[in-house]
This record gives C-alpha cells, structure tokens and sequence, in this order.
C-alpha cells in the first residue's frame, strides 16, 4: 500500500481544464481549482462557470448588508456575479480569497489562496476587514477514490499550475480560453484535435 500512496501525484492548487469530450456535460468548458486531492479523492471548485445571482443578491437574502454600507461597496457586489462551484451540495457557499486572514473556517491552499466556508466571512464583505480580492461559488465538484486519476488517463482533463490572477482578475468568460494559453494550445486547437485518439 504505501507505493501506491507514495507514487499518486496531488493536484491541489492546480487547475483542471475541462476538454472537448466534456462540451456536452455540466463540466463543458470548465475551469476548476482543485482545493484536495489524496489517496481517498478529490475536492475542487468550479469558477468560470456563473449563476443568475450576484453576491449582492446573496449578501441581501441573508441580511448581511448593514444599512450604512458603503454605497461603491454595494454596488460592487451586486456587479460580482455568484459561481456554480459544482453540483455537489449547491446550497453551501465557498469564498476563495487572496488573504490569508483566518476566519472560523479558512484553508490556506496556497499563498494567495484560501478558501472559506465560514459565515463570519460574509459579514465582513461589505466592511474593510473584507479580502482584497474574492469570489463566492455555490457547490463544488468531488471526486471518489481513483476517480480522477482515471479521468485524467482518459483525457478528460488538462492540468495546469494554479494561477491566482486566473482565479480573481480574469473575466469569467475568458478565464477557460486564458488557462488553455497557459498551456499553450488554443480552443480551435483543441477542438480540432479532440476527436483523434
């Protein structure tokens, strides 16, 4: 058992690049950040993939903007659009952020990465004790054991080191075009070359 441990490659804090083969699923032209991954599975977020709310709306729902909220910060995050992380557990929010503030919940991924699913985070998004940089997704996609090393095997999957600028300065729509020019190939590219084995 331990060979096997010991020769798996981790993927957290990479990106997975959704290929061709995947156009038709709910994972089409996806980019997603992948938080864990070890020897019992899998865990990532999905963050080009946009749903009909913003944080705002969200933030609303919840009570949490504060009546003498700074207007510019209102505005802003009615204009941040809420991600579909992916279709496990949709209704639990995830924040990836570029400080590495601990809030009650918080994993530290990688320097300018860290996720958390606490609410205390969202009581501060309207304030200055907020991340600099953020994004909210509802969901995230898993994977059991040996699933995504098989998916990987089977193409499924691009890999790509994860880049926080992707994750938090990149629009939503160019995000997946931007990983695969990371990589070095272009949508056209991959597109034309999927279908040969």
């Amino acid at each position: 058992m331990q060979n096997e441990h010991s020769s798996m490659t981790s993927l957290a804090n990479q990106f997975l690049v959704a290929m061709p083969t995947l156009d038709e699923s709910y994972f089409g032209r996806t980019l997603i950040y992948v938080c864990e991954h070890d020897d019992e599975g899998a865990m990532g977020i999905v963050i080009n993939k946009p749903t009909d709310l913003t944080i705002g709306q969200v933030l609303s729902e919840m009570n949490l903007i504060e009546q003498d909220s700074e207007e510019n910060t209102v505005k802003e995050l009615n204009d941040k659009t809420v991600l579909a992380g992916g279709p496990v557990q949709t209704d639990r929010g995830f924040i990836l952020h570029n400080d590495n503030n601990q809030w009650s919940s918080s994993l530290n991924l990688a320097e300018q990465i860290t996720v958390t699913t606490s609410k205390d985070i969202l009581e501060n998004l309207t304030s200055e004790q907020r991340p600099e940089q953020f994004i909210m997704a509802l969901g995230y996609a898993g994977w059991s054991a040996g699933q995504l090393e098989q998916e990987l095997a089977d193409n499924t999957w691009l890999t790509l080191e994860a880049d926080p600028q992707l994750i938090f300065n990149t629009p939503i729509a160019k995000s997946w075009d931007k990983a695969l020019e990371k990589i070095g190939i272009s949508a056209e590219q991959l597109t034309s070359f999927s279908g040969h084995a």
